[in-house]
């Protein structure tokens, strides 16, 4: 009686192993779909990123290549025309630079003005009206200036 009662218990895992093997093969397969899927996924978003980095670059070449350009046909007018006009064209960009500065500076010197006027210590008042804002828009004027200047030796 053991016997049968162990032959049909045995039987019965036997006939169910397979399945069992089965239902794990199906279970890593779905994992590994799931893995793969993850995989696929991120090398998807490397190459949107990769993409989106590549017109970047070419956007600021084209930039770059307008800029370029626009200075050729500046210099190809300037030496075609009378001098003057050479010359006028020439200080455009400085003489804005330095209309923008002197008007900043003078409202510096006013607000600078005004507080000490009211009764504030000259030092307070100079540290409150200096800012961070104030240095990176001065060092924006010097980068730009500098930074074209270094660009046009390596282009000469």
């Amino acid at each position: 009686m053991l016997e049968s009662l162990l032959g049909s218990l045995f039987g019965g895992l036997f006939r169910l192993a397979p399945e069992f093997l089965k239902w794990l093969d199906r279970k890593n397969e779905r994992d590994h779909e799931l893995n793969m899927f993850r995989l696929q996924t991120d090398l998807e978003k490397q190459r949107g990123t990769f993409t989106l980095e590549e017109k970047y670059v070419d956007h600021s070449t084209a930039a770059l290549d307008a800029i370029q350009e626009a200075f050729r046909e500046q210099s190809a007018t300037a030496s075609t025309s009378y001098k003057w006009v050479a010359a006028a064209s020439a200080l455009v960009r400085p003489g804005i630079t330095y209309v923008l500065f002197g008007l900043y500076v003078a409202v510096k010197i006013a607000a600078l003005t005004y507080a000490i006027n009211s009764g504030a210590a000259w030092r307070d008042v100079l540290i409150a009206n200096w800012s961070a804002d104030d240095f990176a828009m001065l060092n924006m004027i010097l980068t730009f200036w500098f930074v074209g200047r270094a660009i046009e030796k390596y282009q000469k």
